[in-house]
């Protein structure tokens, strides 16, 4: 079975043909970073419109990539939510107008599920069960994964995501969009030793994570500095500054999954999302992984941020425990707001 994937849930265009015989066949993506680089975030109708441009030119890309032509799809997957609504709308819309005129079924994957499932996209997948740590710039949450489809929420976020306060405070830092690679580079010339920021909820017994006050630390620390603008602070303290923040983060994340390793029992850690790609995150990990003797698995780094690779592959596992997942219904809606735990159990 071929099935064709496609994303476009916030600033990434993404398409993908995946074969559950041989696997990733071809995918092509296009990052809208550089035209929202200038408002210093997402603006929703810029992206839905770029979305629009890019949806059909990276489809034949990827069906030239994997020489298959449109009749060779057996079924088409997209990103039904969550995300921006309107970009959501595009994909939606493309997936289901490809599969009436080709008169092949649709499926709506949750955006999360396909950043749980994207590590198996790997050369060495991890096995069920296992813990996913899901964090990005719009979620932070800690699951027990079982199986496609079968996912208990361990913990969560309280208030920003983790991605969040890098970007948050990477904008204190004056640093460009997006913020979170910005701080992780400058933070590997700080001083670990400069600036001691609180680890919020650290010692707490659930697996619930809160990253607000953190980036108020980080905003109090430049309103403090004696420049008081942080224009003047010379490149060396911003970069102590970032690796205060960054080191501060990073515990965090390796303590809460070593706890929920500790409390479920289990010896494989997943990490999904595109702060996956974070290498002080990956070091601290591998750190603890070694110390603790459990495994971890991280996605390839192009799979990191939201690709339509993940979606193509979500919608494939779904349907090979369940053939008629996908159905020739070509209305469609899309959920800006769509819980894991509302998903249907394959």
């Amino acid at each position: 079975m071929i099935v064709l994937g496609v994303e476009s849930s916030c600033d990434e265009t993404g398409l993908a043909l995946y074969d559950t015989q041989h696997g990733l066949l071809s995918h092509a993506l296009y990052s809208q970073v550089a035209m929202h680089e200038e408002y210093g975030g997402v603006v929703p109708e810029l992206a839905s419109r770029d979305h629009i441009r890019r949806a059909i030119p990276l489809l034949t890309q990827t069906l030239e990539g994997a020489g298959k032509s449109l009749a060779d799809i057996d079924a088409i997957a997209y990103t039904q939510g969550p995300g921006l609504a309107g970009a959501l709308l595009v994909g939606s819309s493309v997936a289901c107008s490809l599969g009436l005129a080709l008169d092949k079924p649709v499926l709506g994957v949750h955006h999360l599920e396909g950043h749980l499932l994207s590590p198996l996209l790997a050369s060495q997948p991890p096995e069920f069960p296992f813990i996913a740590l899901l964090v990005s710039g719009g979620h932070t949450q800690l699951m027990r994964v079982d199986g496609v489809g079968q996912y208990t929420l361990l913990g969560e976020t309280l208030d920003d995501a983790a991605g969040e306060a890098f970007d948050k405070s990477a904008k204190l830092l004056g640093l460009g969009y997006p913020g979170g690679p910005a701080i992780s580079r400058l933070a590997e010339f700080g001083d670990p030793t400069a600036y001691k920021l609180p680890r919020p909820m650290l010692h707490t017994k659930d697996f619930n994570f809160s990253f607000s006050g953190l980036k108020t630390a980080v905003l109090t620390v430049v309103k403090n500095h004696e420049e008081k603008v942080i224009a003047n602070i010379c490149e060396q303290d911003k970069a102590n500054i970032a690796r205060g923040f960054v080191d501060a983060i990073v515990d965090v994340l390796t303590a809460k999954c070593v706890s929920a390793l500790k409390h479920t029992g289990l010896k494989r850690l997943v990490i999904a999302g595109g702060v996956g790609a974070n290498s002080q995150l990956r070091a601290s990990l591998n750190a603890a992984a070694a110390k603790k003797k459990f495994k971890v698995y991280y996605p390839e780094l192009e799979f990191c941020t939201d690709n339509g690779a993940m979606i193509a592959f979500a919608g494939a596992m779904r349907l090979m425990i369940n053939p008629d997942a996908a159905k020739k219904d070509y209305s469609f809606n899309v959920r800006p707001r769509w819980p894991l735990d509302e998903i249907k159990v394959v």
